[in-house]
């Protein structure tokens, strides 16, 4: 951190009350935010430093305090300066899902609370739920996101990405978009993940869940949060836990008949496009941004991908991806030397 941004960070926590406090960076993330965790006179919590040049920190706030009035366990926000891109926050210790599994935790057990969280905040009614204020996750949104795949994934591997080609591309997706926006409407977390999910003790219930990195959250389709989680790209998770998730959503929920056939064409379409949005993000951040450790995942993205791609409502997509990208080139291209 420049010296400018650290006196920054010096004024804001003497403000806050934490100016005596040992540092402890945590290792860094995909964005250009970073954390440092505080300890102090027996507390902690942890700091967001978020540059403005690149980050800002109100939709965080905003939709933290949205979360907590919900009642769910977003991080306590005790200090903040919008300006500079700092936030003081509630440190939920070190219990990510993926640390737990890590540990051997019940792999059942924390996808059943993570799943039940997506009940819970399903179950509640859209005006409150996702209110006005709240951005869509319109077609203009999903369909520049899927189209990170032709942005970077595609030239990576030296294919072409015509005018004519992405126009198909872009004309396929918003007839799919269209089955999506026809759909429920509710709070899209986006990144709702098992990074991003933190068990925490003495806590009942959705509540035992601590939830982080929702900053991006908008109004959309139910489906794609739990696809997001089932579907993970840093990680296998077995087909049979994947159908029982499911399940215990449609039941909990009582999605029966066109109602659960609407919402698994939904939660197909919403896979497949996060897919491939996440495919072009793990190469841009090889190409771009100098970070090659996101390469080892894209075949099983790609492998997710292919399984949306099965669905029947994806067949056009399916024959566009056919056409264009080559099977043998469906993995990471060669990392960028720069």
């Amino acid at each position: 951190m420049g010296g400018s941004r650290q006196h920054l960070l010096t004024d804001f926590l003497k403000h806050a009350g934490w100016a005596e406090a040992e540092q402890a960076p945590l290792s860094g993330d995909a964005s250009f935010r970073r954390y440092i965790r505080l300890s102090q006179n027996g507390q902690r919590a942890m700091v967001m430093d978020a540059p403005p040049t690149h980050e800002d920190v109100r939709p965080f706030v905003q939709i933290d305090k949205h979360l907590r009035l919900l009642d769910f366990s977003a991080p306590e926000i005790m200090a903040e300066d919008e300006t500079n891109g700092f936030l003081l926050l509630e440190d939920f210790g070190d219990t990510t899902f993926t640390n737990l599994l890590a540990a051997n935790a019940d792999e059942t057990e924390l996808y059943q609370l993570g799943t039940d969280v997506l009940i819970t905040l399903h179950a509640i009614d859209s005006e409150t739920a996702a209110p006005e204020w709240l951005s869509p996750y319109d077609d203009a949104t999903l369909r520049n996101e899927a189209a990170l795949l032709l942005d970077w994934f595609m030239p990576a591997h030296g294919l072409n990405v015509s005018t004519e080609i992405r126009a198909k591309f872009e004309r396929i997706w918003l007839k799919l978009f269209g089955h999506v926006h026809a759909g429920p409407r509710t709070l899209v977390l986006r990144d709702y993940h098992i990074d991003n999910l933190m068990r925490l003790d003495n806590r009942d219930h959705v509540k035992a869940c601590g939830l982080l990195d929702f900053q991006d959250a908008l109004a959309g389709h139910p489906a794609y949060d739990l696809m997001s989680l089932l579907e993970d790209a840093r990680r296998d998770i077995a087909p049979d836990l994947q159908a029982r998730m499911k399940e215990r959503y449609r039941d909990a929920l009582n999605l029966q008949d066109q109602r659960w056939d609407d919402f698994q064409t939904a939660y197909a379409i919403l896979g497949a496009q996060r897919h491939a949005k996440v495919i072009g993000i793990f190469t841009r951040l090889d190409r771009r941004d100098g970070k090659p450790i996101y390469l080892k995942h894209i075949e099983r993205v790609w492998r997710l991908f292919e399984r949306s791609l099965d669905h029947p409502a994806l067949s056009e997509m399916k024959a566009w991806v056919d056409n264009h990208i080559p099977s043998d080139k469906r993995k990471a291209a060669e990392s960028n030397p720069s």
